[in-house]
């Protein structure tokens, strides 16, 4: 029982760093598109492929669905579209370690929101800190962030926290990958009017396509998938606050691509989230081992998880804060 919770644990934070090494190389790809198509226009190319990958590797049956099920997905597909279009917005305009870090401002605070134990708000500080570091290094650093790409990144932080809790009802109510694949269906509908007009750029350059293919892949289909899959062994406030790695990876990925050097500065606060990620991390597994040593020790233990972490603060459960049905 132990070592099957354990293992979930492990998994779901695999899953988490598998996704954040994945997106930020794919916005670096996709940065090198903006001029040609726009980023709203790389953004509705990327997800419109994203999403016939996944309708022909998941083949999901909507049909079927409930209205609960098909106001999930939808709801999923409107902080996708979102979310992405405004990130790819911002980073036109500032750089992409900054930019993910104020996005984190969104999973960040719903973290907040939902923590309940003191360690956990601790490391939610912890890397409160690292975000402001970051800020500060954009802000009197030698390239000042554009006001506009501040605001971008702001909205794109609120979509971000909405596609955590519209992930996590999703992966409840819909199983597998349907949701997923038709929540890009739908953000590709609602991106179609500013896809339009990339057709004929790409008609002219099928090289075009094919980095738009690799954006795709890796800024959608795999980090999408491994998010859906780790909101689902995961508790939601635990998922939000290990996504703070992924500002330390956007940054490698902005100096291995796009040539955007880390100051002393910004490495210091790299170095707090890892901190607040690992923290976080360990304090999860450690609540979930006393819980059911707890529940060994009563006679308790019936093959669930019933410890601290599962029930309502768990993406499989009831939500928190309940979503609209």
């Amino acid at each position: 029982m132990q070592k099957s919770a354990s293992s979930r644990t492990l998994t779901g934070v695999a899953l988490v760093i598998g996704s954040c090494l994945s997106l930020p190389f794919g916005a670096a790809v996709a940065a090198q598109l903006f001029p040609v198509l726009g980023p709203w226009g790389v953004t509705s190319l990327r997800v419109a492929i994203a999403a016939l990958l996944l309708l022909v590797i998941v083949r999901p049956r909507p049909r079927r669905w409930t209205r609960q099920q098909w106001t999930a997905a939808l709801l999923f597909g409107l902080s996708l579209a979102a979310m992405n279009g405004f990130f790819y917005a911002a980073i036109d305009r500032i750089p992409l370690g900054p930019a993910v870090a104020i996005e984190f401002l969104g999973p960040l605070v719903l973290a907040a929101v939902l923590t309940r134990r003191l360690p956990d708000a601790v490391w939610v500080g912890v890397a409160v800190i690292g975000m402001g570091l970051l800020f500060v290094d954009g802000v009197v650093g030698a390239e000042p962030l554009d006001p506009l790409g501040v605001v971008f990144i702001l909205i794109a932080a609120g979509f971000w926290a909405m596609y955590i809790r519209t992930s996590a009802k999703v992966g409840a109510v819909i199983p597998g990958s349907g949701g997923l694949a038709m929540g890009l269906v739908v953000a590709a509908v609602l991106l179609l009017p500013v896809g339009i007009p990339t057709a004929t750029v790409i008609a002219a350059d099928p090289q075009l396509l094919l980095l738009a293919g690799i954006t795709a892949v890796l800024s959608s289909v795999i980090p999408y998938s491994f998010e859906l899959a780790a909101l689902r062994r995961l508790p939601q406030r635990v998922f939000g606050v290990l996504l703070s790695l992924e500002p330390a990876f956007a940054t490698l990925a902005g100096w291995l691509v796009l040539g955007q050097d880390a100051s002393p500065l910004r490495l210091l606060a790299i170095a707090l989230v890892v901190v607040a990620s690992i923290g976080t991390t360990l304090g999860i597994r450690q609540a979930r081992r006393r819980a059911q040593d707890t529940d060994s020790g009563t006679g308790r233990g019936t093959g669930s998880e019933t410890g601290p972490e599962a029930g309502p603060e768990t993406g499989v459960f009831t939500a928190p804060i309940p979503l609209p049905d």
